[in-house]
């Protein structure tokens, strides 16, 4: 299980560094790709291997299923960690998520998200700013 949040440097070859709490969970490889509100989601091999078979099953006859599935299917790419724990951002991706030499590893429980720092401080703090609102919402979800 992924959880927290890690402040972390990427360096001039677009190299990230993953906390060190997850790197086993990684270290069979994992994918990256792109993910919503500008961030990047990275996720281990099994975990993208079942999220890329509900996207194959979604219909295609759906203009937002198609859209969604090119996101994610299309912009992903396979990543190992090397001896230090880290992973090459491509340049795609990183310019997708404009990240920065600053950027933030969050831990969404199946899944990373990789936020350039300054996106997530502006994210978090809107998040933060209408938590009970969202908290109602989830409330009628039953969460």
């Amino acid at each position: 299980m992924f959880i927290g949040e890690y402040h972390h440097s990427v360096d001039e070859k677009n190299r990230l560094a993953l906390p060190t709490k997850f790197r086993l969970d990684l270290s069979k490889g994992a994918v990256v790709t792109r993910g919503v509100d500008s961030c990047l989601f990275l996720y281990t091999k099994k975990e993208w291997e079942k999220l890329a078979l509900k996207l194959a099953d979604m219909p295609i006859s759906k203009s937002k299923t198609r859209a969604f599935a090119r996101l994610m299917l299309a912009g992903a790419m396979d990543v190992r960690l090397d001896k230090q724990g880290r992973v090459v951002l491509p340049d795609y991706l990183k310019k997708y998520a404009q990240i920065n030499k600053k950027a933030v590893v969050a831990g969404l429980y199946n899944r990373l998200e990789i936020w350039d720092e300054k996106k997530w401080e502006e994210y978090k703090g809107k998040s933060e700013s209408n938590s009970e609102d969202i908290a109602e919402s989830l409330a009628e979800l039953g969460v």
